[in-house]
């Protein structure tokens, strides 16, 4: 089997990766001269692409083995893989290997996590020993260096690539991107994510933060691009939306003022007054996260991108069901909502309040409400009238009570001189003058 050979001297060795070259100047010397003649035909044989590989990996001529010294770039196909490294055919007189550590840019806990046989790989030569036929190649060595040129064309580009998660560590991800990527905790999602554990294996999408190719530091964000798409569709999605629109929705945050609701991309505020008709003191009284909710859109406003929606709207106000409910005459029981100087305020059902005037709270004579009734109070109200048009109905509280019987006053006691009044006079009232009743009395006196 056969591959494209080219040799390219590279600036740096990293040091922890190298092995020691154990092949003498003078041997290298002499096998550079006596395959001279073979390197300059395998030049013109791969010039321009790989050999193709030979059916069943044959046995290679002399003439096609490859000239290799330290530094060397070489391309190959894997053909074993074990836990700790894997072998490679590089067209030579033996295999070449690739320790673990050398395979990828982030630690691996075996080979077959980022490798597989069959699969071509490029590499550097890290070391060499006919004698010994020992060949190390290292696969990170030349992913690095094709990494830093094609994260720098992304850096300038703003351009969205794939990455899978390599580990989970403290503060973040790792990714392999050729070097080590870094993904801050805080630039993986739109939402705070408490616990990444199960992210390891993902496939990410991200774009290039910051790049310090000196520092070694690659810094990566999906949230970015998560916040970019959700922009576009915002935008796209505030523009179909209008006013009295019936949409389905997702509850997605809770807050003490109302509820984001997510309605295809976007989110609306349902404010906490819109939730139901009657009073709710916290949004997570009545809705929690991930419920579906049935909305209406009560204004879109794209300048400030805002959506005001409203749940209690988006179905049959309480109002529309008033005249199905309640007919003039009924008696029913509410609950005193709100207390004013010219009457009360009964809630006869929810969303629904009707008007006792302080006329209709008492038979008997009342200066204000408070006298008899309290805020929080259950009475028993006769429905008076009903304009669901006009949203009102009149209530009457003392129709519901029978009229309290005043006390019968004690008979006025006569006075005494109308016990004198003679019997044939009693039925005369008291028509007589004083003269003539007391005329003998008066004579003597004179």
């Amino acid at each position: 089997m056969t591959e494209e050979t080219k040799t390219q001297s590279l600036e740096t060795e990293e040091t922890a990766a190298q092995a020691p070259v154990e092949t003498t100047e003078a041997a290298e010397a002499a096998a550079a001269t006596a395959g001279s003649a073979e390197n300059e035909a395998a030049a013109e044989q791969t010039e321009g692409g790989s050999a193709e590989p030979q059916d069943g990996g044959a046995v290679l001529e002399l003439g096609q083995v490859a000239v290799l010294k330290r530094g060397s770039i070489v391309k190959g196909t894997i053909v074993k893989v074990e836990d700790q490294q894997v072998f490679v055919d590089v067209g030579y007189k033996f295999e070449g290997v690739i320790p673990l550590r050398e395979l990828s840019a982030v630690g691996v806990e075996k080979a077959s996590d980022v490798v597989s046989v069959g699969q071509e790989v490029e590499c550097r030569v890290q070391s060499i020993d006919d004698a010994k036929e020992s060949l190390v190649l290292s696969k990170r060595a030349v992913d690095s260096i094709n990494a830093w040129e094609r994260l720098q064309q992304l850096y300038e580009s703003g351009e969205v690539f794939e990455a899978k998660v390599a580990d989970v560590v403290k503060g973040g991800l790792v990714v392999d991107v050729g070097v080590r990527g870094f993904i801050p905790a805080s630039m993986v999602e739109r939402h705070f994510v408490e616990d990444f554990s199960d992210y390891k294996g993902r496939t990410l999408r991200l774009i290039v933060k910051e790049l310090d190719r000196e520092a070694n530091r690659v810094i990566l964000s999906q949230k970015d691009v998560l916040d970019a798409e959700y922009e576009a569709k915002k935008r796209e999605r505030m523009n179909e939306l209008k006013p009295g629109d019936i949409l389905e929705g997702t509850v997605q945050r809770l807050t003490n003022f109302g509820a984001f609701v997510d309605v295809g991309g976007v989110d609306g505020l349902v404010h906490v007054s819109e939730i139901d008709w009657v009073h709710v003191d916290k949004p997570s009284d009545v809705l929690k996260e991930g419920d579906k909710v049935k909305v209406k859109v009560l204004k879109v406003n794209p300048e400030q991108e805002r959506i005001s929606l409203s749940i209690k709207q988006a179905g049959p106000g309480p109002w529309e069901q008033v005249s199905g409910k309640f007919n003039v005459g009924d008696i029913v029981t509410g609950t005193v909502k709100r207390l004013a100087s010219f009457g009360a305020f009964v809630e006869i059902m929810p969303g629904v309040e009707g008007l006792v005037h302080i006329s209709q709270i008492a038979h008997r004579h009342i200066g204000t409400p408070h006298e008899v009734l309290k805020e929080g109070q259950q009475v028993n109200v006769k429905v008076l009238d009903i304009n669901p048009a006009e949203k009102r109905v009149s209530l009457s509280i003392k129709e519901t009570e029978e009229p309290s019987v005043a006390p019968e006053r004690p008979a006025r006691r006569e006075a005494k001189s109308s016990s004198n009044i003679p019997d044939e006079y009693a039925g005369e009232g008291l028509s007589i003058t004083l003269g003539e009743r007391f005329g003998d009395q008066l004579s003597k006196l004179k």
